[in-house]
């Protein structure tokens, strides 16, 4: 097995250690595995310099070339896959195979939008003879981006793609609880030859980090994700500046179950889709509206699946979900499962830590939950599932509709009219239809409402790294 790394900043193309360091825990073990340097001012200046020296160069490199560097790193992740996954495992808990799966999904975003980079077309505008309209897509400059560590290296991946293929330089402050699948992405892009400066990595305090970058003039976009509350924080900084902001915020996912679907088909996969990454993923499916004619059977099918959950240490054979990611997430998700117990909900399965060394928590399904508790309107992040009954498709949208978050939705059915409703009058960003895939590499994503602004992946995500320029061009003077 695979050493965890040795964990330094990435800064003008080296790398640096820093007097201040903190410890990295595996949260199955609570055991240090890794020290992290914590960056100073003085780290994040030289970041900055590097990053509008990288800007330079880079913007003028042909996008071409932009591309095979994306790709010749996404070629060599792809050959340390086993490295960087078990890295993953040992810092975040979830299960090797997990881990193997979020390596690949990291290198497609690299190669979706290596691709992109050829492929930002500007137009002509029909005008009248002697004059010409032309629409320029261009780099919008240095990124401040941040990233979570609920997946350690695809999270980053799609922040540091989309930047490089557009021609931009990015600052990356990746999460301190889980570094190492960015460092991972600074040294495949580093041994492919990416210049000095167009990729920073640093990590420490972030508040700090973000207040500093924020306010600096070279920073003309931030890019975040996590959740709306310091979304909210960071857009509002960034506003101070003018700085355009990409923000994938928190969710609440519905699930609409009609009447009409496979119920088997249905419960299994959602209980199983439900524990992946111990239910700490923006677009998990939390909310489940059932209808009531199939509400006990769906139900109890559920709840045997998510209960027969394997749960250990992710490196273990077999193991379907590991800990929390850190100690603060076990207590917080006992909090709600009281909370709802007391406002009537039914605890069918699960809801308590588990053991007393490491941050499990067992598969937890709670069933009849009024909307008085807490978690009907705050995103559990957790191995959390509510299961509710509803009388109607239209009462299931409207519960769906009922937080502030817009991110991703789910439905199942096989009426056609069904689907197109849910398409139609689901307020989220991302609406799937008997699957809970929420996004590929190739799909646009991000949310409405309180789940951010800006869309990453797809055709349209590499324009949030550009800026948009009308060139007007007379061939006499007017």
């Amino acid at each position: 097995m695979s050493t965890y790394p040795d964990l330094h900043l990435f800064i003008n193309g080296e790398w640096r250690k820093t007097v201040d360091d903190r410890p990295v825990l595996n949260p199955a073990t609570e055991k240090e595995i890794g020290r992290l340097p914590h960056a100073e001012k003085s780290d994040l200046d030289d970041a900055l310099e590097s990053a509008e020296k990288g800007f330079r160069v880079w913007s003028k490199t042909a996008p071409v070339e932009r591309a095979n560097v994306l790709l010749k790193a996404a070629a060599l992740m792809r050959e340390r896959q086993e490295e960087i996954a078990t890295a993953i495992t040992a810092e975040h808990g979830k299960p090797l195979g997990q881990a193997r799966l979020e390596v690949i999904r990291g290198c497609e975003f690299l190669e979706w939008d290596a691709g992109e980079a050829t492929r930002t077309y500007g137009r002509v505008i029909p005008s009248a003879p002697g004059v010409r309209y032309v629409v320029h897509h261009q780099p919008i400059g240095t990124v401040a981006a941040f990233s979570p560590w609920n997946f350690p290296m695809s999270q980053p991946c799609r922040k540091v793609a989309g930047a490089i293929a557009s021609g931009c330089s990015i600052i990356l402050k990746a999460a301190e609880e889980t570094p190492a699948g960015a460092l991972h992405i600074a040294r495949a892009l580093h041994d492919a030859g990416l210049p000095p400066g167009v990729l920073s990595l640093v990590f420490g305090s972030p508040a700090e980090i973000s207040d500093h970058l924020i306010r600096q003039d070279q920073v003309r976009l931030v890019a975040f994700t996590g959740s709306t509350e310091v979304g909210r924080h960071l857009t509002t900084l960034a506003s101070e500046h003018m700085t355009p902001v990409l923000m994938e915020l928190g969710g609440h996912a519905p699930v609409i179950v009609c009447e009409d679907t496979d119920i088997d088909a249905a419960a299994n996969t959602g209980a199983i889709r439900k524990m992946r990454n111990a239910g700490q993923v923006c677009t998990s499916p939390t909310r489940f509206f059932v209808h009531e004619s199939i509400f006990e059977e769906y139900a109890e099918k559920f709840v045997r699946r998510a209960s027969a959950t394997i749960v250990g240490n992710g490196l273990d054979p077999g193991v379907e979900m590991g800990p929390l990611a850190n100690e603060r997430r076990p207590e917080a998700l006992a909090a709600l499962v009281e909370d709802a117990r007391k406002c009537g909900a039914e605890v069918r399965t699960g809801g308590n830590r588990i053991g007393s060394r490491g941050y499990f928590f067992e598969p937890t399904v709670l069933v009849n939950v009024p909307d008085s508790a807490r978690v009907m309107q705050e995103e559990p992040f957790g191995p959390l599932a509510i299961i509710n009954p509803i009388a109607s498709l239209d009462d299931g949208i409207a519960r769906a509709n009922a937080v502030p978050f817009g991110l991703a939705a789910y439905g199942f059915t096989n009426r056609a009219d069904y689907a197109d409703r849910m398409a139609e009058r689901i307020e989220a960003g991302n609406v799937s239809i008997n699957t809970l895939e929420a996004s590929l590499p190739e799909t646009p994503f991000g949310g409405v409402k309180s789940s951010g602004y800006g869309r990453e992946g797809g055709s349209e995500g590499i324009l949030n790294y550009m800026t948009v320029k009308n060139i007007s061009h007379s061939l006499s003077i007017t």
